[in-house]
């Protein structure tokens, strides 16, 4: 096992004292190359019946609190996540040659914090937000566009406050794998790992 601060052997990932520092340091240069939406993350949830899910979401924040995102805590994933708290997530930016991985707990953000990115979003994603019964079955696209107008109407002249069942989910890391791709499939495997959330990180080198 590596303790942070230790030697770097080939020019290998080098470990700083906190993974945050280091994703900030990946998701930076992701942004100046990556084409399309760095911020892209993979998360992943079970079912009741212990399958997985898995599906796209946008990253909204990354500090050592965890990493936040919004949707709508009624859809597929807002009620994997409330009934079992446990998430994955998954960053690859395919223009710098890195991945991230992470596992831990995952809760719901407050109701300050999601009011404020709500007031953020353009009116028409707000009215989205409304409108969509996320993950439920639809009879038919002009059922979802009635849907839309009818919200549109109501809050055309009024701001549109945060429906009760939408907000944010923050997923607070136990597990942080950062990798790096290197010819010939030799790639660099980076992890992190602590018991809790108030434990310190330790890391650890992992063969490709």
């Amino acid at each position: 096992m590596s303790e942070i601060g230790g030697p770097i052997d080939d020019g290998g990932i080098a470990p700083r004292e906190d993974p945050f520092a280091l994703f900030d340091a990946w998701f930076a240069e992701a942004k100046k190359s990556e084409p399309s939406e760095p911020d892209a993350m993979c998360v992943a949830s079970v079912d009741e019946h212990g399958h997985p899910n898995a599906r796209m979401v946008l990253l909204k924040e990354a500090n050592p609190n965890g990493f936040v995102f919004f949707t709508n805590y009624e859809s597929a994933k807002g009620r994997e996540y409330l009934a079992n708290p446990r998430a994955a997530l998954c960053f690859l930016w395919k223009s710098i040659g890195k991945q991230v991985r992470v596992r831990g707990s995952i809760e719901k953000v407050s109701e300050a914090e999601s009011d404020a990115y709500f007031a953020t979003r353009a009116k028409d994603s707000q009215i989205g937000a409304w409108a969509s019964r996320q993950s439920r079955p639809l009879e038919g696209r002009f059922a979802f566009e009635k849907e839309i107008a009818k919200y549109a109407g109501k809050y055309a002249l009024a701001t549109v406050p945060r429906p009760p069942y939408w907000g944010g989910f923050r997923v607070t890391p136990l597990e942080i794998e950062f990798w790096r791709n290197r010819p010939f499939r030799l790639h660099d495997r980076l992890v992190y790992r602590r018991d809790t959330a108030a434990s310190p990180w330790r890391t650890e080198r992992l063969f490709p």
